[in-house]
């Protein structure tokens, strides 16, 4: 077995060719999960993701789960008392949406401007093709004596927290590791290594509000019959102060980030803020406070009458969806129930009110000082050629992770990936930095061969 030490580590050659080939096969099938039509779309991914796994020399196998959505568990046994280090990542993607809006076929991995487009280039398929690499360049150099389980789920955008977290709870023995490497993040800037410490974790809030029998014409009732889309959207603004920040009775939302900074022209361009629009917040208030230490609501679809069936009449229903997001230290479900209180005590005119909570799941934070994320910063520092690490929060979630921690307390969970912000994953001309995934692809193999 060959030690891949410091000096070694520079020695490691991705094929960029062999990277482009998996990716490329990859992000040709269109594999949203939960979509009939495409069903056969998802059922080859899967399949190219055991048979990509078995030339690899792994044990491989196929576990239905309550979503219809089958989980890839690939093993090789420890040598010994070696450890056992899990890789985590999935082959479905988020919808293409109108795919005349790319700028090249999004299931055709396109190359342009250094960078390679389509989607699930990012997330996470270029992850999938990243765990290869990795394997590879093990195999090239000696192999581990450490167990290895790869896990790689079908329905992670789309249904995975009925389908792989039951499959964990049901049968944890099929995902026990003493070390788990979730690849389904990323750096904050292409060749800037990152680890994630903390995700939010959150939940979907439906608010109904009903006024009227029916529609009722505004120009014989308007002004003193109660819009129901005015009343909504008073419910809305009460979720948040004259700054924007979000507001929720009985929360506390003005905690702050004690990490790496997050500043506000980085944050500017990675969010796509237009010249001239204010980040919201006070001048106290951090990018890195508001989206990875306080609760934030979101609405993200509203419902009355759609603009291009508009009549002069007053609206007699509304409805919102609102995406919570609740950081780590709090309970997802009591700052969710929290939420609906406060809609109940903020809804005008004695409006008739329904308020659904769906979809709670809890935050998550790791310890980047562990040593198993201790070694996997080394790595990326030596595969990036830097001396600096960058540790972050994130407002997303996966709920897996909480799962896992759950499952086995002992088992440290490590957060990283190809992404960056110039990927753009599940929007339009989603893409990825190869330089990225042959980067990590070396730092995971590094981490490898020394774990054990």
């Amino acid at each position: 077995m060959t030690d891949l030490s410091p000096q070694l580590s520079p020695q490691l050659s991705p094929q960029r060719s062999r990277i482009f080939s998996d990716l490329s096969a990859l992000v040709s099938f269109n594999s949203p999960h939960s979509t009939p039509e495409l069903a056969e779309q998802h059922e080859a991914a899967c399949a190219w993701v055991v048979a990509a796994l078995e030339e690899r020399g792994l044990s491989v196998t196929r576990h239905p789960t309550v979503d219809d959505a089958d989980t890839v568990i690939a093993v090789k046994e420890p040598v010994g008392d070696a450890p056992t280090v899990l890789l985590y990542s999935h082959y479905d993607v988020v919808p293409a949406a109108n795919p005349e809006a790319w700028t090249s076929d999004p299931f055709q991995l396109t190359e342009r401007d250094g960078r390679w487009y389509g989607r699930g280039a990012a997330d996470c398929k270029g992850n999938v093709a990243m765990h290869l690499e990795a394997l590879r360049l093990l195999e090239e150099h000696g192999g581990t004596d450490l167990g290895l389980k790869v896990v790689i789920e079908g329905s992670e955008e789309l249904g995975g927290l009925d389908g792989l977290v039951r499959l964990i709870e049901a049968e944890p023995e099929l995902f026990r590791a003493d070390a788990i490497l979730i690849a389904d993040s990323g750096n904050v800037a292409v060749g800037v290594p990152t680890l994630t410490t903390s995700l939010r974790g959150g939940a979907q809030v439906k608010v109904t509000v009903d006024t009227l029998e029916g529609a009722v014409h505004s120009g014989s009732f308007g002004g003193a019959a109660p819009d129901a889309a005015h009343a909504l959207v008073r419910i809305a603004d009460s979720l948040f102060d004259e700054h924007g920040r979000t507001t929720i009775e009985g929360v506390n939302c003005l905690e702050k980030w004690e990490g790496d900074e997050y500043t506000r022209e980085d944050f500017r361009k990675d969010a796509g803020v237009l010249e001239g629009v204010q980040l919201l917040g006070t001048v106290d208030d951090a990018p890195a406070d508001m989206v990875w230490a306080r609760p934030a609501v979101t609405m993200i679809g509203f419902t009355s009458t759609p603009v291009a069936e508009a009549v002069n009449a007053v609206n007699p229903r509304a409805q919102a969806q609102f995406n919570l997001r609740v950081p780590a230290g709090m309970d997802s479900a009591f700052v969710a129930e929290k939420m609906k209180e406060h809609i109940l005590a903020h809804t005008p005119w004695g409006a008739k009110v329904e308020v659904e909570i769906s979809g709670v799941n809890q935050p998550f934070a790791t310890d980047a000082e562990r040593p198993a994320a201790a070694l996997l910063g080394q790595c990326l520092r030596e595969a990036y050629g830097v001396e600096n690490l960058s540790v972050v929060g994130s407002g997303g979630s996966i709920p897996l992770t909480t799962t896992l921690q759950e499952q086995f307390p002992d088992a440290e969970i490590a957060l990283f990936g190809v992404e960056e912000p110039q990927c753009g994953i599940h929007g339009v001309d989603e893409s990825v930095d190869p330089t990225e995934i042959e980067r990590i692809a070396v730092a995971e193999a590094l981490f490898l061969q020394r774990y054990s």
